[in-house]
């Protein structure tokens, strides 16, 4: 069992290895933060071909070590930070992840639900088009208060706020006054609201 304790600079991975005695031998690597160490990780974690990898699920830091992990086929946990943070002593990475390592190999911490790498990037992907379809809508919702603001109330006149013929009128509105604006003005007793 691998314990791995995730900080944002850096992974502290600790293995646990039984002897041929029986007895425990502790192992103990850094590895940095960046793309190529995440790789030197799971090449080195898959190397004593460990049953699996425990992580805690500390922000998103976890996600790329997991996706790493999960490359090269490696079965790794993320347990919830809460169920094993209330450990007295844990203070460091290393104790965090020779203590993962030690819940692991006694079969304790239970794994959160990660989907697979193809259904979280769907996922990734369908979130990203709800997030602009959001946005494309409070844009609008803008524009519309702007104009109802401004004494421009279309929805009156046309169905569709932002249909071809609603923003055809603000664009001749933008460009100048409109024919029966000019007409108003030379009437008789005409006043300007400002």
């Amino acid at each position: 069992m691998i314990g791995l304790g995730i900080h944002q600079a850096r992974i502290t991975a600790c293995a646990g290895i039984e002897e041929p005695d029986g007895s425990m031998r502790i192992e103990q690597r850094q590895f940095g933060a960046f793309k190529r160490d995440r790789r030197d990780l799971a090449i080195r974690v898959a190397s004593p071909r460990p049953d699996a990898a425990v992580m805690e699920s500390t922000g998103i830091d976890w996600k790329s070590p997991y996706a790493a992990l999960e490359t090269v086929g490696i079965r790794a946990k993320v347990v919830n930070a809460r169920h094993v943070k209330s450990v007295p002593g844990r203070k460091t990475d290393v104790g965090d992840a020779h203590w993962l390592a030690t819940l692991a190999r006694a079969g304790r911490p239970r794994g959160s639900f990660v989907p697979p790498a193809k259904p979280s990037e769907l996922r990734r992907i369908a979130r990203q088009r709800q997030q602009r379809v959001g946005q494309r809508a409070s844009g609008t919702n803008r524009r519309h208060k702007v104009l109802t603001d401004s004494g421009i109330r279309l929805g009156v006149v046309v169905s569709d706020l932002h249909g071809k013929s609603a923003r055809a009128m603000v664009k001749a509105r933008i460009a100048g006054p409109l024919p029966h604006d000019q007409a108003a003005r030379t009437l008789p007793g005409f006043r300007h609201r400002p």
